[in-house]
């Protein structure tokens, strides 16, 4: 088949699957893994250029909704008739299940309902260590600055807060990405607090600003040195590299009882 990706959490599903070598086109974000770099552009993941798509013959396009105003690749798609999936996890189980749609769409059934099911088996061991752990620190995770976005309930890092032995500082809010102000942070008060932009380079992300911030000196996080950066890649991309990132938050979180814990084969690829 040739496929085209046009989302970052897609070529990773793709790659999962061991299918990069049918991919003939992605998105300038997708970056992982190292291969798909040689590969044709097709502009940014919220304007794709159709007419450049459209001309690589695409027998299959794997869209997405991950993000606001993806909306318009997929209009575009339909008014052309060029075959297309749509994904839009926003639960690491609702990501087994688009590894299994993709694998029965391209041919590769079996192998996807296995790495499925080791994906699946990781996370439960990730949560059989978290429920042994008492006390849960909040994590207030920095999605976006200026206006502040952040997961909520309805989200996957909410879910891997709490895999990871944490706890979502906004998981009371029942939507996927919240809109909310500095003052809300403050008054909530967070554990830990963990920037990750949305679509930006880790070295562009500067902890600085935040610390500038009113009042950020009064957090308990600021005083207790527990702010971090952390690699969109790993956090902000709904493919199964985020249970890479879940190890990792554990790990930094309760260093001791996730110790043993190491990833599996086919997520350390």
């Amino acid at each position: 088949m040739r496929l085209i990706s046009i989302c970052p959490s897609n070529t990773e599903l793709v790659a999962y699957l061991g299918l990069t070598d049918q991919l003939v086109g992605v998105d300038d974000f997708s970056d992982w893994p190292a291969t798909v770099h040689e590969l044709p552009k097709l502009g940014p993941d919220l304007s794709i250029d159709i007419d450049a798509l459209e001309a690589l013959q695409p027998d299959l396009v794997l869209a997405s909704l991950s993000v606001p105003g993806m909306e318009k690749n997929i209009e575009a798609l339909q008014e052309r008739n060029i075959p297309h999936l749509v994904f839009n996890a926003n639960s690491l189980a609702e990501i087994a299940q688009e590894l299994k749609i993709l694998g029965k769409a391209c041919g590769v059934e079996q192998r996807a309902q296995q790495i499925a099911e080791e994906y699946s088996q990781f996370i439960e061991h990730l949560r059989t260590v978290a429920q042994s752990i008492h006390h849960h620190p909040t994590i207030y995770w920095e999605w976006w600055p200026n206006p502040i976005f952040t997961p909520g309930k309805i989200n996957w890092l909410t879910e891997i807060s709490a895999i990871a032995g944490g706890s979502n500082l906004f998981q009371d809010v029942e939507l996927a990405s919240v809109q909310t102000d500095w003052t809300d942070v403050i008054s909530r008060n967070p554990d830990y607090i963990m920037m990750a932009w949305v679509g930006v380079a880790f070295e562009r992300i500067q902890p600085a600003n935040l610390l500038k911030r009113p009042h950020a000196q009064e957090l308990q996080a600021i005083k207790m040195n527990q702010l971090h950066v952390m690699e969109e890649w790993l956090y902000c991309r709904p493919s199964p590299r985020l249970v890479e990132g879940a190890l990792k938050l554990a790990k930094l979180l309760h260093p001791e009882e996730y110790a043993h814990l190491k990833l599996p084969h086919f997520l350390a690829c």
